[in-house]
């Protein structure tokens, strides 16, 4: 199934199940005949499941026994033609490319509201001969749209113009053309070469040709000389604006600083290597994270794979760091506090450099692979890596813990905190350890072997005892570590499994998803969602909140809708679901938390499955045959 977007994507998990004694549940709530081949099911944010069919899209909302939309005006649509922008209920379709702008342009889009239903902008009924790019524009809630449209006469029709619309009216804002219609001299290549910029009192476009500014009305203000732009990003004031352009090898990038009035702020942009990942605007200069590819060269010329930090002065773009931080991997978490800037590194590794360029821990932290967590704790900052654990002090980087906790190397680590005996507990390679929060004493609570050569991926505290499950397993230890409940449900084998949805994963996804955008380059302030806030530890809640605010401050229907979805309760607080082999054939099994027993079981009747579930709303998705999707209230 396709995955929705790079954020969301690391947070999907596989969800499966088995029976006992339980309540059967083999008649579907809602039916669905979709009356063509489905191709792929897609579990969106708002909680719609989007289907793929030979014919185009269909929108599922089980709460109504009749799709929410059917999509059909394009035909099939490849999962390259169809692209979910995160953190919305709007879908961009696309299809076909012209090879003058081969890579950014497409002869027909189209963007739906999943959740509403309706067909926001089809450049088919508007008119567009072609379009050249498409942006969702958040948190502004508009499309800007640039191509040829077969409006006026013969010069209109051919002079490439811009449009703004309103996704929440639906109506066009305002349009204007990037060049005088008919205008008689040396061609000029105008074509659209990054994402439109926004701004309260202006929009910026990115051309071939350079920048061009025009007011909401439409009316010329400003061009600038600055070609080639990708994507732009202002500071709060909106006075100050950054452009990145990746160079012609697609190995470096350069930035160029322009004024609210166009002027070039800068004497000589500045060039980094590799595609810049991350940037942030702070008031004492500009943090910049570039990522270096060796391309798959072996030799010893070629780029080292690794990231580049660097911290550039706001007034000229000089480097403002004598000696920019070794990374000697690419950076995986990047953080920026009062004092400076934290990072860790996938291959291990963290370190905090002040503002003025000067190491702040006494010397760099060595960690195993893969940080999989790096968080606030009372105690200091703890961070857990695919091979060990501890806490260490943020301001210098001693360890809180004696020494740090080691396991071998686990394709899974499940961690919590037991605020009743206040201590940390870490699920690895079949083994938990506790860790006192104060002593940082650590100790092996116990062993858990779980069937099918499985190790817990989840963890979580229930009424004092400790709950572990993986993708067969369940099992609740007391506070002790002594088995209460250890149960078992068998897989139906691998090939029948198919990758779900986790909607409290997505919770966080979606509560750092302008953050993600803002990575990317898409179109915002900085004043719009950070991703370089550290988080504290075992907080979901507070990510789940965050994502109901961000989607209510919009003030559509859609997005209010989202908002209340992320304010519910989570159907699976007391439940997981699993895929397993029951006595009848596969099927799956809703378990209960707190006692390990099957409440109640779907049979399938398919040795290879293909569902999804939504674990916000307790619905699983079935699709019982090429043309039929069964929706079950779990």
């Amino acid at each position: 199934m396709r995955k929705l977007n790079k954020s969301i994507l690391l947070l999907v998990g596989i969800l499966t199940v088995n029976l006992t004694t339980a309540q059967k549940a083999e008649t579907p709530q809602q039916t669905y005949d979709l009356g063509a081949k489905i191709n792929e099911m897609t579990l969106t944010v708002g909680g719609i499941l989007v289907a793929a069919t030979n014919d185009g899209l269909v929108g599922i909302d089980p709460k109504q026994s009749t799709p929410v939309f059917t999509f059909n005006d394009f035909g099939k649509l490849s999962p390259e033609e169809t692209d979910f922008i995160p953190a919305s209920p709007y879908i961009v379709v696309s299809q076909g490319a012209n090879s003058k702008f081969a890579g950014i342009a497409k002869t027909k889009r189209a963007v739906l509201n999943y959740i509403t239903g309706k067909v926001i902008f089809n450049s088919e009924t508007e008119n567009w001969n072609q379009i050249y790019t498409c942006n969702v524009v958040l948190p502004q809630n508009k499309l800007i749209v640039s191509g040829i449209q077969k409006e006026g006469d013969k010069a209109e029709k051919m002079t490439a113009r811009v449009a703004v619309y309103d996704l929440g009216t639906q109506k066009l804002d305002y349009k204007f053309f990037l060049d005088k219609p008919g205008r008689v001299g040396i061609a000029k290549d105008l074509s659209v070469t990054g994402t439109p910029l926004l701004l309260k009192n202006m929009l910026i476009i990115p051309t071939a040709q350079g920048l061009i500014a025009k007011s909401h009305k439409g009316i010329d203000l400003w061009e600038c000389k600055i070609k080639d732009i990708n994507w732009m990003v202002a500071d709060e004031t909106e006075k100050e604006i950054y452009g990145f352009e990746t160079t012609s090898n697609g190995k470096n990038t350069r930035i160029h600083k322009i004024g609210h009035n166009g002027a070039e702020l800068w004497k000589d942009d500045r060039k980094v290597q590799g595609i810049v990942t991350n940037f942030q605007i702070l008031p004492q200069g500009l943090a910049v994270v570039s990522d270096k590819s060796s391309g798959g060269s072996t030799s010893v010329f070629a780029t080292k794979d690794e990231s580049e930090i660097a911290f550039l002065s706001a007034s000229s773009g000089e480097d403002l760091w004598d000696k920019a931080p070794k990374t000697k991997g690419y950076v995986q978490h990047f953080y920026v506090q009062e004092d400076g800037i934290l990072f860790g590194i996938q291959q291990g590794g963290i370190n905090k450099i002040s503002f003025d360029g000067k190491t702040l821990f006494k010397k760099p932290l060595k960690t195993g692979e893969n940080i999989m967590v790096m968080a606030e704790s009372p105690q200091g900052l703890i961070y857990i890596t695919s091979e060990d654990a501890n806490i260490v002090n943020l301001k210098t980087g001693d360890q809180v813990w004696k020494k740090p906790l080691k396991y071998k190397n686990s394709a899974a680590v499940a961690s919590t905190f037991d605020k009743a005996k206040n201590r940390y507990l870490i699920a690895a390679d079949g083994e938990i350890f506790a860790i006192d929060a104060k002593s940082g004493d650590a100790s092996e609570l116990a062993k858990v072997k779980f069937e099918e050569k499985e190790v817990a991926n989840k963890m979580e505290m229930r009424n004092g005892n400790i709950f572990l499950s993986s993708s067969q397993n369940v099992a609740m230890l007391d506070p002790q570590g002594k088995d209460k409940f250890h149960e078992y449900f068998k897989s139906p084998g691998q090939s029948g499994f198919i990758k779900v949805l986790s909607g409290i994963a997505a919770v966080a996804a979606t509560g750092l998803a302008a953050a993600s955008a803002a990575r990317a380059g898409a179109n915002r302030t900085s004043s719009y969602g950070s991703s370089n806030d550290l988080s504290n530890y075992n907080e979901y809640g507070r990510d789940a909140k965050r994502a109901a605010d961000m989607f209510a401050s919009i003030g559509s229907v859609a997005f209010d809708v989202m908002s209340k979805r992320f304010k519910a309760t989570a159907a699976t607080e007391n439940a997981q679901f699993i895929l397993t082999k029951l006595d009848s054939g596969v099927g799956l099994v809703k378990v209960n938390k707190d006692t390990g027993k099957a409440d109640k079981e779907i049979l399938l009747k398919d040795k290879k499955p293909e569902y999804q579930v939504d674990e916000i709303a307790g619905v699983l998705y079935y699709k019982a045959n090429d043309k039929t999707i069964y929706a079950y209230n779990l």
